[in-house]
């Protein structure tokens, strides 16, 4: 944690150092002669559908005064029930964007969590860059409302509108829907001059390089996410200081993600054809490009993406389409935690309570291995009666291993022991306990989410260590009461692991130690059971 905040802190003194490299100058003025030949904008032409090209007549040139790129910037706000977001007209481009139903931090004081907050329009997200084309996308764009206002099952549209000198028209459209987190953008370039045009069209989405000092284990996971069709790819921040990373073959989706929350830019009829990831002055730059384009005199062509800001909810990442559900990292056992994670869900809606839909889970799965657990308890039964006789033959043959392996396997056959029994079986349930320690460590849906008592986060750790402490204690009397095969020694250095444990378990997710104590518990009564009926036996 020490190494992290130092990290934070070198980065943001970059930051600042960086600024003034960073911030562009003022263009110049052009001259009251050029003014004087240009007119004002008019309306902007119609958006053509997503994802396609089409032949229009070429109109006259629709011209913006040329002191347009000096004029004031000029924010405008999109309301939605989901999210708060302030465009520019500098660029076009995103200055900050907040989510209405998720806080900062739990209780009613929190703040909206904000996952776009930029001051310096030289790295506002979405920006633009024509490529080629003779366009400055970076300058000040005319915009059809000051304001927009997108209520439950409405659609609403913002465009922005650049035309260059030369006869082309930069068209940026957004779609906003008033019940989704998804926002549609068409980036079109109406070529209205004489001659063909050609180049390529980028988008730019920026994030700091360094996370918060005070994530409040937010940030535990931060860094930039590409998924194409050789896999999703976790680029670590560290490894684009040292060189950028590209990406060009079948980009579904790019974006940039923390524990609970991802930015991100999806294709659209694979209308991004290439990604790059490279690190400036305290930022990661991720230049998403279109292929080459032409446009012909009197053409448009448009490049569609769909864009996401919003919580990494298994089911809401799912509803995107492109397979945006893999922005959520849940290791080697995946296949297990996404049923997991769509379980835990389930039974919430039917409880009303996230710490007891673990509880439930967790019963479950300790019926479902009762059978694997009572035979893999039996074997070490079976084991530790055995283990004088083993003694025995391991002194009578003492310098002689083969022989002391002989005898010990036959030993076993005599008293028809599998050696392997009592731990096979635990193998077996190790990926659903790494699987479900997933789901439980990386969900959205347990952050800022109550228990009962004390417990007002299930996300966050338990205030009081309670929970830890009680977990510590059952698990050192379920380690007392295993069977072990181990010598004295041996087994004083095991019963240190519940200390061990302890202590990890103070800073872990309360709804993780929930699990794990409810687990211990269980297992005590089952180990109870068995220890009865064996007795019996």
């Amino acid at each position: 944690m020490e190494k992290r905040v130092l990290i934070a802190v070198v980065l943001s003194i970059a930051v600042m150092y960086a600024y003034s490299y960073l911030v562009p100058q003022p263009p110049k003025p052009v001259s009251g002669q050029q003014a004087a030949q240009l007119q004002p904008a008019t309306a902007a032409p119609a958006p053509v559908p997503v994802g396609t090209q089409k032949e229009m007549p070429a109109p006259s040139p629709q011209l913006v005064p040329a002191g347009a790129a000096t004029q004031a910037a000029q924010d405008v706000t999109v309301e939605t029930d989901l999210y708060r977001a302030v465009f520019s007209t500098k660029g076009g481009a995103l200055k900050r964007l907040v989510l209405k139903r998720y806080k900062e931090t739990a209780g009613p004081q929190g703040k909206d969590v904000a996952m776009v907050a930029e001051d310096n329009a030289a790295v506002y997200p979405l920006r633009s860059n024509l490529e080629g084309f003779p366009v400055d996308a970076g300058t000040v764009f005319s915009v059809t409302a000051s304001s927009l206002s997108v209520a439950k099952g409405e659609k609403k549209v913002l465009d922005f509108t650049l035309t260059s000198p030369t006869g082309v028209v930069f068209l940026k459209s957004y779609t906003f829907s008033g019940d989704s987190y998804a926002i549609d953008l068409v980036q079109k370039v109406t070529n209205t001059g004489s001659a063909p045009q050609s180049g390529t069209v980028q988008l730019l989405l920026t994030n700091h390089a360094a996370p918060p000092k005070d994530g409040g284990g937010r940030f535990e996971v931060f860094g930039p996410a590409t998924l194409t069709a050789e896999g999703v790819s976790f680029d670590k921040i560290k490894e684009l200081d040292k060189g950028e990373k590209a990406y060009q073959k079948g980009v579904l989706w790019t974006g940039f993600a923390d524990k609970y929350f991802l930015g991100a830019a999806l294709a659209v009829n694979n209308s991004i054809q290439s990604v790059r990831l490279k690190t400036v002055g305290g930022y990661i730059e991720n230049v998403i490009g279109s292929a080459q384009l032409t446009a012909r005199p009197g053409e448009s062509l448009t490049v569609p993406v769909r864009l996401y800001f919003g919580p990494k909810d298994l089911d809401i990442l799912k509803s995107q389409g492109s397979r945006l559900e893999e922005a959520i990292d849940l290791g080697w056992f995946s296949a297990i935690a996404k049923p997991l994670l769509f379980t835990l869900k389930f039974f919430h809606r039917y409880l009303g309570n996230y710490g007891l839909a673990i509880i439930v889970i967790t019963v479950i799965l300790k019926i479902l291995f009762f059978p694997l657990t009572h035979k893999s308890y039996k074997s070490m039964k079976e084991m530790q009666k055995l283990q004088p006789k083993m003694q025995e033959l391991k002194e009578k043959h003492k310098d002689d291993r083969d022989a002391m392996n002989k005898a010990v396997m036959e030993l076993y056959q005599t008293h028809k022991v599998n050696p392997l029994g009592g731990c096979l079986p635990m193998v077996v349930q190790i990926p659903v306990f790494f699987a479900l320690y997933k789901a439980l460590m990386f969900s959205i849906e347990l952050r800022h989410a109550p228990f009962y008592f004390w417990i007002h986060d299930l996300a966050g750790k338990d205030p009081y260590y309670v929970t830890p402490i009680i977990m510590g204690v059952t698990m050192f009397i379920q380690q007392k009461m295993t069977p072990s095969q181990m010598d004295p020694v041996q087994a004083k250095m095991m019963l240190a692991l519940p200390v061990v444990f302890t202590f990890m378990f103070l800073n872990f997710p309360s709804g993780l130690v929930l699990y794990w104590l409810v687990n211990n518990v269980l297992t005590i009564a089952q180990q109870t059971y068995i220890n009865k009926s064996l007795k019996e036996a």
